[in-house]
C-alpha cells in the first residue's frame, strides 16, 4: 500500500482531500456574511447557509461517531419524533451564530480526519439501523461512509452556493 507524507495510504489521503475541498466550498459560501444573511432563505424551501453548516456539521458528526460505536450512533429512521429532530438540524437554534456554527464545524473535521487515520481498514463494516428504504439489514464500510459523507457535503455545497448566490451575488467558484 502506497502511504503519503501525511503517512496515509493514497485511498484515505485522496478521500479525505476532496472532503476537504468540499467543506471549502460550503465554508466559502458563508464568507463575509452577517448572521441575518446567514439565515435568509432564498427559496421556497426552509434552507439557509446557517442552516446547510449546522446540518451538514451533524450528519458528518453522527456518521463518524457510527464509524467508532456501530448503529447505535445513528437515529432510530423508523421513529417519527427521529424524522423531526432531523428536520431541526436544518433551523440553527437562537444565538447559534455563523461564526459559531464553523466553528463547530471545523472541530467536526478535525474529528473525521482523526477518526479515518485511526481506522484499521476501510473495509471494516458496521450494520445500520433498520429503516424503510431497505428492505433488508444493511452493512457500510468506513469507505461507503466516507463517501456518503463526502456526497452530503458537496450536495450542500451546491444548495449553500445557490443561496448565496440569490444574497448578494457571490459564487463559489466562477
Amino acid at each position: 500500500m502506497t502511504e503519503t507524507k501525511a503517512g496515509l495510504d493514497a485511498e484515505r489521503a485522496t478521500l479525505l482531500e476532496t472532503l476537504a475541498l468540499h467543506r471549502g466550498f460550503l465554508r466559502q459560501t458563508a464568507q463575509g456574511l452577517t448572521d441575518e444573511q446567514g439565515l435568509q432563505r432564498s427559496t421556497v424551501s426552509v434552507l439557509c447557509i446557517s442552516g446547510l453548516i449546522k446540518h451538514v456539521s451533524e450528519t458528518e458528526r453522527r456518521w463518524v461517531n457510527f464509524l467508532v460505536e456501530g448503529p447505535s450512533a445513528l437515529p432510530s429512521w423508523t421513529d417519527p419524533a427521529q424524522a423531526d429532530e432531523h428536520a431541526a438540524e436544518f433551523v440553527p437554534a437562537d444565538g447559534e451564530g455563523l461564526a459559531a456554527l464553523l466553528v463547530k464545524y471545523e472541530q467536526v473535521a478535525h474529528r473525521t480526519e482523526e477518526v479515518v487515520r485511526s481506522l484499521a481498514d476501510l473495509d471494516t463494516a458496521q450494520q445500520l439501523p433498520e429503516a424503510p428504504w431497505w428492505p433488508e439489514p444493511i452493512s457500510w464500510s468506513g469507505r461507503r461512509v466516507l463517501l456518503h459523507i463526502l456526497a452530503e457535503t458537496a450536495q450542500h455545497a451546491g444548495h449553500a452556493d445557490i443561496i448565496r448566490e440569490s444574497i448578494d451575488g457571490a459564487k463559489t467558484m466562477g
